[in-house]
């Protein structure tokens, strides 16, 4: 039955339903528009049918592409039309495959795929799944934008083991008369070498399902291994023992006279900060910031200078928030040292300045991922593990004020 047949007779049927309604025979026009419908589903199946075979009988003919592009000079191949599995190695955890790899491995515990482990920048047996580069970059954005100190301190990225130069003395410059010389100076330099610590967090893997889109993923890895590691680095930066961490600021020894102490029955003065202002070389005036705890700082808010002006502010800076200043200079605030009021054992630093730049932070920012079972709690644990290091490398910017026990 061709449409235009089929167009007719259902016009005809059409006219007789009606015709019948108009009579008042109800069944008989019920009993009509059912042949209509009939009709209707036979000619949809008929179409149908006829369609499949005009698509069997109309097989498009395969073209071959590979000789029908344009070269194009100074380009570069971003896919192929071969099946090898040759691999770009210049960021090999930065595709999109092993990004998704990573997630699986991560959540579901699959196999990282061979082409990946097998990379000849991977050297290490037993070194996990290394963190996408994507991911990693984002980590240390974030480690840098939510950290108070972190964004000060100096960062590098030497082998570990490898002895650094670094200078002790500067050349000094001398005025002489017209034909004479002056005494040639040889700079004096010591070494610092950064070790090798392990810095490890567990990361909390709590979806409920499997089922999980990349970037969700993605994103709680970030803030997990940021907030952890974040707090971790701050605090070895502060008072890191320097045996398990890296040697913190106040393990430093200060030089004579950069240290002023608060007797036990005494409470901090504006005297106090004017001492340590004075023991500040001069050459690390401009660098140098006041860093204490939160606490201690508002131990100076209500304090007033010999004219009755507060020798603290907190000023509001565009992005709204708080900016603290000491006497005109930067507080940098931490929850990594203990606070003026509280009991005091023995000799305690509760604030001091330094040149953060002058602290040197070693990173091996290659992030590593391993999942184990907890024997204990039979949990899944997925743990991250970095190698870190940092070691202050000039102290003289370096004034402590110490409360003393007794």
């Amino acid at each position: 039955m061709t449409k235009q047949e089929y167009l007719n007779k259902r016009k005809v049927l059409l006219a007789e339903a009606q015709n019948l309604i108009n009579d008042g025979k109800i069944n008989e026009s019920t009993a009509k528009m059912a042949e209509i419908e009939a009709l209707d589903n036979h000619f949809e199946e008929s179409a149908k049918s006829q369609a499949n075979l005009n698509a069997l009988n109309n097989v498009p003919k395969a073209i071959d592409i590979i000789n029908k592009g344009v070269s194009i000079e100074g380009g570069q191949i971003v896919d192929s039309l071969n099946n090898d599995l040759s691999i770009n190695n210049d960021d090999l955890f930065n595709s999109l495959e092993y990004r998704k790899a990573f997630m699986n491995n991560v959540l579901k515990g699959t196999p990282i795929p061979a082409k990946f482990i097998n990379d000849a920048n991977t050297t290490t047996g037993d070194v996990g799944s290394v963190i996408p580069t994507t991911v990693l970059e984002k980590i240390i954005e974030k480690l840098e934008s939510t950290g108070m100190i972190l964004p000060l301190v100096t960062r590098t990225a030497y082998q570990g083991g490898v002895s650094i130069p670094i200078s002790s003395v500067k050349p000094v410059a001398t005025w002489v008369s017209e034909g004479s010389g002056s005494d040639k100076q040889k700079k004096t330099t010591g070494v610092i070498t950064f070790n090798y610590f392990k810095l490890r967090c567990a990361v909390s893997i709590s979806f409920e399902t499997s089922i999980v889109t990349l970037s969700v993923f993605e994103t709680t890895i970030i803030n997990n291994i940021a907030e952890a590691m974040g707090k971790a680095l701050e605090q070895s930066i502060i008072n890191g023992d320097g045996i398990i961490q890296p040697k913190g600021i106040l393990k430093e020894n200060v030089f004579p006279g950069q240290n002023i102490e608060i007797a036990a029955d005494k409470d901090v003065t504006y005297n106090t900060l004017v001492d340590a202002e004075a023991a500040l070389p001069l050459a690390y005036e401009s660098d140098a910031v006041w860093c204490m705890t939160k606490k201690t700082f508002m131990k100076f808010i209500g304090m007033l200078d010999n004219n009755g002006q507060p020798i603290a502010r907190i000023n509001y800076g565009i992005n709204g928030k708080p900016e603290r200043i000491l006497l005109g200079r930067t507080v940098v605030l931490n929850e990594y040292m203990p606070s003026l009021g509280t009991a005091i054992e023995e000799d305690t630093v509760v604030a001091f300045l330094f040149s953060f730049k002058d602290y040197v932070l070693n990173t091996n920012y290659n992030i590593t991922m391993k999942k184990y079972e907890d024997n204990d709690t039979d949990d899944q644990v997925t743990k991250a593990i970095m190698l870190v290091d940092g070691k202050v490398v000039d102290k003289n910017s370096l004034v402590t004020i110490t409360k003393k026990a007794v």
